[in-house]
């Protein structure tokens, strides 16, 4: 497995809107308080440029390089952003989108298919390497493993302060869509699991 492609995926910390239970995809919100592991001989991290990201890799890894990239951003939520699912049960667009999130999209907000094609071309544009650390939010860390997993994407649970690791036979496999070889999970923050 020399040449294995690993992508850790950690969902950033909680935030007030997350505790609210609300969509907060492209809403630039803080992280709350939280405990969590350090791990300080990790050089370089990719992720959101989101706060929420940029705050939750300061705290886990202070000595690494933060490379923020905007395709690795939760799904732009639209006319949605900050609402919770009791305000839009009864919404029949709202309805459409929980159905099939792939071809529906909130209003002036994007499909899981668009933000899917975000994060894919963020994945290829990691550099030379076998083992990547990346700092995202739910929808795409769900993302990744239903396709790693081949499985659908609401069956993947994705918990704030989580540890994902996804690892197929080599970047070659990742990029061909061939199924992961291994999928594992580790909590790295005590108050985080939303």
């Amino acid at each position: 497995m020399d040449d294995a492609f690993i992508l850790h995926l950690i969902r950033h910390a909680p935030t007030r809107g997350n505790k609210l239970k609300q969509y907060i995809g492209w809403t630039d919100e803080p992280v709350l308080e939280f405990e969590a592991k350090v791990f300080p001989d990790v050089a370089e991290v990719w992720g959101s440029d989101l706060l929420r990201c940029r705050q939750t890799a300061k705290r886990l890894f202070p000595n690494a390089c933060y490379q923020a990239n905007a395709d690795f951003r939760e799904c732009h939520f639209g006319e949605w952003e900050q609402k919770t699912y009791a305000q839009l049960e009864q919404d029949n667009a709202y309805r459409k989108w929980i159905d099939d999130p792939y071809s529906y999209s909130p209003p002036a907000g994007e499909s899981l298919a668009e933000m899917a094609a975000r994060v894919e071309r963020a994945v290829l544009a990691l550099p030379a390497g076998y083992e990547f650390t990346v700092v995202a939010h739910g929808g795409p860390i769900r993302y990744l493993m239903a396709r790693g997993k081949q499985t659908m994407f609401q069956q993947q649970l994705a918990l704030h302060g989580t540890r994902h690791t996804l690892v197929w036979q080599n970047r070659q496999a990742f990029k061909e869509g061939v199924a992961c070889i291994s999928c594992s999970a580790e909590p790295l923050m005590a108050n985080a699991t939303l």
